[in-house]
């Protein structure tokens, strides 16, 4: 199994194929184990790298509190151990803010960023109330269990998915868990998305009623993002939509990578003719006034 001691705490990670690295980030609770489709369908063209985040899964407990700001410390150190310059990194729901605040704190690390069901603020009623229940039961051992079932039935797309989920997300550390649900409520990053240049994806369920007004801020606050709606599904693409959900990444990567290479080419084509302009003929001799 492949770990990495990454600002002091072992992190679990997987990386699979090859081509262009995309890193995915995934909600509280839940592990790597969420973007099982991701990595079988995207690997084919894309290198896809996935955590569990510190105090989840496979990772160990983490002293520190979790924040997103560490969060994100942590994938910056990842990329750079496993030798990647620059990924495209994607988030899941909460994970879907965290992607946020790495594209905004390492802006040159990332092509892009893909938000699936993804929010730059927790601010309705419905939302945050639902956080809190999560970190009240996250809270007191024999409830975790409860939210454990409910979030991994939840996410499932069959009994196998089910189990997979669900065993993966007992390993997690209940106070780790906590630490990541209670940022979340506090976390919001809605005014500083105008600083975002890079080319952002959005990929919504058109079922997933609570978080059309999140789709709504992203879409307004991102100066260079696309939209994509996924019909009669909810919140839970990576699993529930797979399908669709792999093929639009894959576009989105395969579009942005092109845009670079023109706008790279453009830039090496204006190079050259001022290079050009500024050859000295060989047989040119200046003429220096006699004095």
């Amino acid at each position: 199994m492949p770990y990495a001691t990454i600002n002091g705490t072992e992190l679990y990670y997987e990386s699979s194929g090859s081509g262009t690295p995309i890193v995915f980030i995934h909600p509280p609770l839940l592990t790597s184990a969420n973007f099982k489709y991701q990595q079988a369908q995207l690997s084919s063209g894309c290198r896809v790298v996935t955590f569990d985040i510190r105090g989840h899964g496979r990772s160990r407990p983490s002293e520190a509190p979790v924040t997103y700001e560490l969060i994100v410390k942590d994938l910056k150190q990842l990329l750079n151990h496993l030798g990647i310059e620059k990924a495209f990194v994607a988030g899941y729901s909460t994970g879907g803010s965290i992607a946020l605040e790495a594209l905004l704190t390492y802006p040159a690390l990332f092509a892009g960023g893909i938000l699936i069901s993804a929010m730059s603020e927790a601010s309705d009623f419905v939302l945050r109330n639902r956080i809190r229940i999560a970190i009240g039961l996250s809270g007191w051992k024999p409830a975790i269990g409860l939210l454990r079932l409910g979030i991994t039935w939840g996410n499932a797309d069959s009994r196998a998915t089910f189990r997979n989920l669900l065993n993966d997300s007992k390993s997690g550390n209940k106070r780790n868990i906590r630490q990541y649900y209670k940022y979340s409520l506090q976390y919001r990053c809605t005014e500083r998305l105008p600083e975002i240049a890079a080319p952002v994806l959005l990929l919504y369920g058109d079922k997933d009623w609570g978080f059309k007004r999140y789709k709504k801020i992203l879409r307004q606050g991102l100066p260079n993002s696309k939209l994509v709606i996924f019909r009669t599904v909810k919140h839970q693409l990576p699993t529930k939509a797979a399908d669709g959900l792999n093929e639009a990444i894959s576009r989105f990567v395969a579009e942005v990578a092109k845009e670079n290479r023109k706008a790279a080419d453009e830039a090496a084509g204006i190079m050259e003719v001022i290079q050009e302009a500024y050859v000295v003929d060989p047989e040119f001799h200046e003429e220096r006034p006699h004095h």
